[in-house]
């Protein structure tokens, strides 16, 4: 199947008084339709910056040097300004992360998700539109929808106005729908509720969604296959069995020692991955993580990996994982990917 977004040698970078932030340095990756993605890594990885480079919401100092972003056949790094215009909200739609700030706090919610379907159709009656903000309403589950469609944006819990978010980004039943961590700020009762509701909402439409986040738990939940980001990098991509059961980048490994196991000893402490993100001013040649990595050798630190096939579907960017690797007892992660190129081949 012919993807529904396809992104291939993505390059966004922002110019600063301090120099040229490379945010994103070459993502490629594809959405199907139905799919849901996830995009997982920590805060600077750049996933927030590659979602708003496929809809062009990046700020005056933000510039997508190089790359293609190609949905429904046309590259959306290419159009004008009104052209991009016609597919925001329509085609394809955002869930931003806070959604009191992504409001305007002035107008009431109904009349905000109101504009969002007569923008793009305006031929349509106050009367009718009016009738579809209230099933949005009663889809997304706000209760009393004839009274909240009148209510202002402080008049709605955090998870109310979550839920009107996605009535906003569903109102046009688009073919993709983007949600940039969408269940931060909310308590876990209120997350999983938006949870179930994003999977029945792409069930009931058929929408792809991208669903970026640090919670791997969240992933676990909701995300069909992952791609696991670092330093503007992809650093391992795969289906959600597969990242979570088998991980192959030191990365990935790393975030899930980090999640807390109910099972766990309480004695036992959390494994944090020691050190910082890298300076994207200055990116190191080799691979981000290296400085971070407890399996890096000198030839990380001096040459960038390419994609290693770890299984179907399934690649990651790591030199232990070439054929050639030598495999070493002290450290299991080493000679995995001869192991699997030798499988392959028999």
């Amino acid at each position: 199947m012919e993807p529904i977004l396809k992104i291939d040698r993505l390059k966004t970078s922002f110019m600063t008084s301090n120099g040229e932030v490379q945010a994103v340095r070459g993502v490629s990756f594809s959405v199907h339709k139905g799919e849901i993605l996830g995009i997982v890594g920590e805060s600077g990885s750049g996933k927030s910056v590659t979602s708003m480079s496929i809809l062009r919401l990046l700020a005056d100092t933000a510039r997508i040097k190089e790359g293609t972003i190609i949905f429904d056949g046309q590259d959306l790094t290419k159009l004008s300004k009104k052209a991009i215009r016609k597919i925001r909200g329509e085609k394809i739609s955002m869930i931003f992360q806070d959604p009191m700030s992504s409001l305007n706090p002035l107008i009431p919610v109904g009349k905000q998700v109101l504009e969002m379907i007569k923008e793009h159709h305006p031929e349509r009656t106050k009367e009718a539109l009016k009738k579809e903000v209230l099933e949005l309403f009663a889809k997304v589950r706000i209760p009393e929808p004839e009274k909240r469609i009148h209510a202002y944006p402080h008049e709605f819990s955090g998870g109310m106005r979550q839920r009107a978010m996605i009535a906003m980004a569903l109102a046009n039943k688009p073919e993709l729908l983007i949600a940039d961590e969408p269940t931060t700020a909310l308590d876990v009762t209120i997350q999983d509720q938006i949870l179930c509701q994003l999977r029945e909402l792409e069930k009931e439409y058929g929408t792809s969604i991208i669903f970026i986040t640090h919670d791997l738990g969240v992933v676990a939940e909701l995300c069909d296959r992952v791609i696991v980001m670092y330093g503007g990098l992809i650093m391992e991509e795969g289906l959600i069995d597969d990242i979570f059961e088998e991980p192959s980048h030191p990365y990935t490994m790393g975030l899930l020692a980090s999640i807390p196991d109910l099972h766990q000893d309480k004695s036992q402490r959390l494994a944090p991955i020691p050190g910082s993100p890298p300076d994207m001013t200055n990116p190191p040649p080799g691979c981000p993580f290296a400085p971070r990595c407890p399996y890096a050798r000198r030839i990380c630190k001096d040459k960038l990996p390419e994609f290693v096939e770890c299984g179907q579907k399934h690649q990651s960017r790591c030199f232990l994982l070439y054929p050639d690797a030598p495999a070493d007892e002290h450290n299991p992660f080493c000679g995995r990917g001869r192991k699997a190129a030798e499988e392959a081949e028999g």
